[in-house]
């Protein structure tokens, strides 16, 4: 049963900030200047067991935002209030009704919608907020609110459970605990202007994202659900986050850019798989890097997708073949080794070459992401896992350090999203960055790990305990790992 409640409005009267308020946490951008959302936001209200839409301002014509985002952020609200069991329409109570306000209500009368006037602003005393004009729109009893300080709140959320009636009865789950059912949640990240959004409206198969040549058009991090039927014939739940495009901190323009760039930072620590979305005529910037690093401090394991591929393919029909590479097999390897070469950080990730324009290799991504967090819950047997990094120091040895070289005496995993590791090892500070990627590498590609990020915890011996014993932690003889000292 459908259960969606739309926040609608002009601009700046206080949509998103109530959007938050409801949603109990910061999702949508909150600013003075008008015309911040553009798409529509979306949150689960668990104790209603509804979903709530925050929308962008209605009849907004900011000298900022050209006419053609303008009209696709129009029809992102009507497609909110079409999907809507109820329309909360929001007024400024401070500056009373304008003619736009007033034409809104006349649409809203004619729509045949549940719909509750909310008079926001109500950040005082009750008489600063004068109703009588709001009755005036024929919308029925005005809830008074402050989004900001929280006042109606009770109120209001009991006026949105009346009008949808009870919500369905769910079994309650153990915090923490999944089901089966849960959807995979999935999240396009990357520089403005790479094609996130067109990749997320090929996967939902609708217009659902507003697509533009403007770059920044997304500001906001979207949550949205679909379904997708893998190789195997079954169907798989997901939940797609498009995010605002990552911009360098050093380069944020705005306050609006800064809040975009910390909701799509905060997007991937809420994801499963994070897909890097590239653009094939520019290749792997350092922004792209810097991206990157985001996503595997988070632990998170990354789909790398090489967006415009269809471009790249007419460059190359121009002059009439691939050359001088052998053909596109082999511009592909080419490309994708010297795209490693700068993300060598991301050992085995899988890279996906796409085009959201014409739906190039786009099942891919989502069978790509299957696979991986099927990956994610690996458990690595203690044996071969000693065995896999013995192997690794035999064929290369770590470089001394003070005349000492790095050793394993015991390696055990620890746990899975992601992999963490624990090495028992002689001194922590002699494992190197370098040869710390050297092992994570080998274990990626021994354990079939494509893609997911490997940690290792060190627990070292004390220094005057170092080299002293031939004995491991556990107080059993060392096996396993060797490596000399010099």
């Amino acid at each position: 049963m459908s259960r969606i409640v739309a926040i609608v409005g002009r601009p700046n009267v206080g949509k998103s900030r109530l959007f938050n308020r409801l949603a109990r946490k910061r999702i949508s951008i909150v600013h003075d200047q008008p015309g911040v959302t553009r798409d529509v936001i979306s949150a689960e209200i668990a104790e209603g067991k509804y979903t709530l839409l925050d929308t962008g301002g209605i009849g907004y014509k900011g000298i900022d935002t050209p006419a053609a985002l303008t009209k696709a952020s129009e029809a992102q609200v009507d497609f909110a209030m079409a999907t809507a069991d109820l329309i909360l329409f929001v007024v400024d109570g401070l500056s009373g009704l304008s003619s736009l306000d007033e034409r809104i209500s006349q649409r809203l009368r004619k729509s045949a919608k549940k719909v509750r006037l909310v008079v926001n602003k109500a950040d005082f005393d009750d008489e600063k907020i004068e109703l009588a004009e709001a009755y005036r729109l024929g919308l029925g009893e005005p809830l008074r609110v402050s989004a900001e300080h929280g006042r109606g709140e009770e109120e209001l959320r009991n006026a949105i459970l009346a009008a949808i009636g009870p919500g369905p009865v769910v079994e309650e789950l153990a915090p923490g605990a999944k089901t089966a059912a849960d959807p995979l949640c999935i999240c396009f990240i990357g520089r403005p202007n790479v094609g996130k959004s067109s990749l997320g409206n090929r996967l939902l198969k609708s217009n659902r994202l507003i697509v533009s040549e403007v770059p920044g058009t997304t500001r906001d991090a979207i949550e949205l659900p679909f379904v997708f039927k893998g190789r195997d014939g079954e169907r798989y739940p997901f939940r797609l986050i498009d995010t605002a495009g990552i911009k360098a901190a050093t380069k944020l323009a705005s306050p609006i850019e800064y809040f975009s760039r910390l909701r799509s930072l905060d997007a991937i620590k809420n994801t499963d798989v994070v897909f890097l979305v590239l653009d094939a005529l520019e290749g792997v910037t350092q922004q792209d890097k810097a991206i990157a690093g985001e996503a595997i401090k988070e632990g998170k394991p990354i789909v790398i997708v090489v967006n415009k591929w269809d471009l790249v393919q007419k460059a190359f029909a121009k002059q009439g073949g691939f050359a001088p590479y052998k053909d596109e097999r082999d511009y592909r390897e080419k490309y994708e080794h010297a795209l490693f070469e700068r993300l060598f950080f991301t050992p085995g990730s899988p890279v996906i070459f796409v085009s959201a324009m014409s739906g190039y290799e786009i099942d891919r991504m989502l069978n790509a992401a299957v696979k991986l967090n099927r990956t994610l819950d690996k458990k690595l047997q203690t044996g071969r896992l000693n065995q896999v990094l013995g192997h690794l120091a035999e064929r290369t040895p770590p470089a001394a350090i003070a005349g000492r070289r790095f050793r394993v005496y015991y390696a055990t995993q620890t746990s899975t999203r992601p992999f963490r590791i624990k090495l028992f090892c002689n001194r922590e500070e002699k494992l190197t960055e370098q040869y710390r990627r050297y092992l994570e590498a080998g274990l990626v590609k021994e354990f079939d790990l494509a893609g997911c990020p490997v940690f290792f915890d060190l627990v070292g011996k004390p220094a005057r305990e170092d080299g002293a014993s031939g004995r491991d932690p556990r107080g059993k003889a060392r096996r396993g790992i060797k490596t000399e000292e010099d």
